[in-house]
């Protein structure tokens, strides 16, 4: 055993001069699935090294490496891989060959392998991968630029040139020939073999949701016009092939140009034009209800009726948030388990955008509330609607709202954003707004006035910067200078419902009419990029609503605070009792920011009677309504102390109102308000027997910004026959189809009470 000792060193010896290669980089190296399906978690594997893609041979590949490709890419763990090119073969470098993994790596140029290019394999051995569908926590999102096909890097972004007179006109061009931009320089695109497939590729990417056919005789008749034209730059253009892309072929279904097969000249070797006798593609596209010219009105109704089966909420821009669909007359959320481009381009052509920019996971844009849908959505991209494609029930795999699904679409460039602008701020998410008007068929900048500007108002114009939500609503700027020469008021009576994306179109005086002048009352906002969404639990009233016959002698306190109607003035305390209407509330933040009060606490108010700092002093409105609308009670849960009663698992309680503490309320917790406290009632002493609307309004008078008012209001139908309470078809204002519900004007109304 001595002897052989030496033989063993030598051959560890071996062993260790020649170590197989291990790659190691911070992985800067990029993996993608490239495959025929749509499925993006199966394909064949493919590397980014030194600004090209290349493949991996199926030497020694297995599991363990396909689990560790498979993670990188954000999914959960590997389900196979499929060896022998089963997805095609691939073309440019074999980058990877013989690569063996211990299965703990974060990404596959951690394992070892020959090293970069040096392989023995032919691309009939490129490996394939099929993933988990599961993505991994934290893994967030499917964008396009991370989608792109083969050409990637080349393709950038596609315009249309307005050929027409009226397409120059307009604002929003919808028509004309359609550029490429390709490795940094614009180029047109030759029509020969140009699909209609093709023009709803392009027509999606610039924010439109379908495209129409041509007059392509008439745009024939121009070109040739154009060439024949002995001053017309064009004709010696079009003879160098730098000027075309020679072939676009697309299915229809990409979300972006770079995902179809695109040639930029005809193959080697030939020295034919790219575009022989052909002349530029032309497409026509047919933008959606909310940017056509302001002349479709009338047509609305009915298509909105439609296309409400599913909506977007709590985005911060037009055309992105949680994917909510309408199942059984409930709205509720898609699980992000095999969401992806296609699916959510589907969504964002039936809103009337164009295709998806970005499907995000893991409830990056908020958890929604109530039922999960849908999960495994898998459309093909030729579905006219969400509901067409197939899907499993949300409750099915184990789908919890932090998996809900959201995504961000194309929209069209309507040159709103070049209209407004913020001055004098300490940061560029604040200021003075000014705004950009035609006065006397001249444009100019001025100022807003600050009568009526309220948040509403104020959401408008920090969407129409692209900065997101408003966080204030500023009515006098005195110390932030505006730009000089813009500071005369040219926009005054503003009154935006909040859905606009301009403030351009939003109701306004016609002559300017400011009672203060400009100067230091201009109007201002601070923006933000994520805001906090209250919603009341509609179902927990539902099952909590009793009555109590309350001595006099137990509500001192509640009186002092305001909580009862006026007639308890009159009583002969402490004998007699006031009939209270009774509930627990359970306020949630869906939002993306925590929910904290408008002012500091210099200016909280201690209420001796229930022993805490009340942070706003109008928080909710507790109501009883004829079914005309009419107020026959209230309830004064005024004042508020604001805190987390309780959190889901994993999230820690941030606020609480006891010894002074900080209040508010953080995402995704909620702040209870159980039906034993005081003031948790409407007092219906003075109410008779009959049929009302219980109506509950949290944040009523829009004092804390929040992403969504539309779910601020809950109501109840409510019979009372003098002894007994009954609540039913208890729902937040947004949970139901809009014809439904009252209009938006009569909604404000109700919650005025000026009916």
């Amino acid at each position: 055993t001595m002897r052989s000792l030496p033989a063993a060193l030598s051959l560890l010896l071996l062993l260790l001069q020649a170590p197989p290669c291990r790659l190691q980089s911070l992985s800067t190296v990029q993996l993608r699935l490239v495959g025929p399906g749509s499925r993006p978690e199966e394909g064949r594997l493919e590397v980014l090294y030194q600004g090209q893609w290349g493949t991996v041979c199926d030497d020694d590949f297995a599991l363990q490496e396909a689990t560790v490709a498979c993670r990188q890419l954000g999914f959960e763990t590997a389900l196979t891989w499929a060896h022998s090119a089963k997805y095609g073969q691939g073309e440019g470098p074999i980058w990877l060959d013989n690569v063996r993994c211990m299965g703990t790596e974060s990404s596959l140029d951690q394992c070892m392998s020959n090293g970069w290019g040096v392989s023995d394999c032919s691309h009939s051995e490129d490996i394939g991968v099929v993933c988990h569908p599961q993505r991994q926590r934290g893994y967030l999102s499917e964008r396009v630029s991370n989608a792109l096909g083969p050409q990637g890097r080349r393709l950038e972004e596609v315009r249309l040139k307005p050929i027409l007179a009226s397409a120059k006109r307009h604002s929003l061009v919808t028509e004309g020939a359609v550029e490429v931009k390709y490795e940094g320089h614009w180029r047109q695109v030759c029509d020969q073999d140009w699909t209609r497939n093709n023009s709803k590729v392009v027509c999606g990417m610039l924010g439109f949701p379908s495209e129409a056919p041509i007059n392509s005789l008439y745009y024939r008749k121009v070109w040739n016009l154009k060439m024949k034209d002995p001053k017309s730059r064009l004709k010696s253009l079009t003879q160098k092939n730098s000027f075309w892309i020679h072939r676009v072929s697309c299915l229809g279904t990409e979300p972006h140009m770079a995902s179809c097969q695109v040639q930029v000249a005809p193959a080697r070797g030939k020295l034919r034009p790219a575009c022989p006798g052909g002349m530029h593609a032309v497409v026509n596209c047919v933008p959606g209800p909310r940017f056509h010219p302001a002349k479709a009105k009338p047509g609305r109704r009915e298509s909105r009726a439609e296309e409400l089966k599913v909506r977007l909420r709590s985005g911060a821009q037009v055309g992105e948030g949680r994917v909510e669909v309408l199942v059984n007359h409930q709205w509720g959320t898609v699980c992000d388990h095999g969401w992806n481009l296609i699916s959510a381009s589907i969504v964002c052509r039936q809103l009337g955008f164009g295709s998806a920019r970005e499907a995000l996971f893991g409830a990056q844009l908020g958890q929604g509330l109530g039922p999960i849908h849908l999960s495994e959505v898998r459309c093909r991209g030729y579905e006219q609607t969400l509901s067409d494609c197939p899907s499993l029930e949300g409750s099915q795999n184990g789908c919890q709202h932090e998996n809900d699904a959201a995504v961000r679409c194309n929209v069209p460039d309507m040159g709103f954003q070049n209209q407004v602008r913020l001055a004098g701020g300490r940061s560029p998410e604040e200021g003075v707004v000014e705004v950009q008007v035609e006065v006397n068929g001249v444009r100019r900048w001025g100022a807003v006035c600050s009568d009526h500007w309220g948040l509403t108002e104020a959401m408008v114009a920090c969407r129409q910067l692209g900065l997101g939500f408003a966080s204030h609503a500023i009515k006098d700027t005195w110390y932030w200078q505006g730009t000089p020469g813009a500071g005369d008021v040219v926009m005054s009576g503003m009154r935006c419902l909040g859905t606009e994306l301009a403030l351009q179109q939003c109701q306004r005086h016609g002559p300017v009419h400011c009672s203060h002048g400009s100067g230091r009352f201009s109007a201002g906002v601070s923006c933000t990029d994520s805001a906090p969404d209250l919603v009341m639990n509609a179902q927990l009233v539902q099952e909590t609503a009793y009555l109590e016959d309350r001595p006099l002698s137990q509500l001192y306190c509640a009186h002092e605070e305001n909580c009862l109607s006026q007639s308890a003035d009159h009583m002969d305390w402490p004998y007699g009792h006031r009939r209270l209407l009774r509930f627990s509330s359970q306020i949630y933040n869906l939002g993306r920011a925590d929910f904290r009060p408008k002012t500091g606490r210099h200016s909280w108010i201690w209420h001796q009677c229930h022993r805490h700092y009340h942070s706003i002093e109008v928080f909710t409105h507790y109501d009883l309504l004829t079914l005309n609308g009419s107020k026959v009670a209230e309830g004064h849960k005024a004042s508020f102390c604001l805190e987390d009663t309780s959190c889901p698992t994993g999230l820690q309680k941030r606020y609480a109102c006891a010894n002074f503490g900080e209040q508010g309320v953080t995402v995704g917790c909620w702040d209870t308000y159980r039906h034993d406290i005081d003031c948790q009632w409407v007092d219906i002493t003075d109410v008779g027997p009959g049929n009302y609307i219980f109506q509950v309004v949290v944040n009523p008078q829009y004092e804390v910004a929040e992403s969504d008012f539309s779910n601020n209001m809950m109501r109840c139908r409510c019979k009372y026959d003098g002894h007994r309470v009954w609540l039913h078809n208890c729902h937040t204002g947004d949970s139901y189809r809009a014809n439904a519900e009252l209009s938006l004007e009569q909604e404000q109304r109700l919650r005025n009470n000026l009916i």
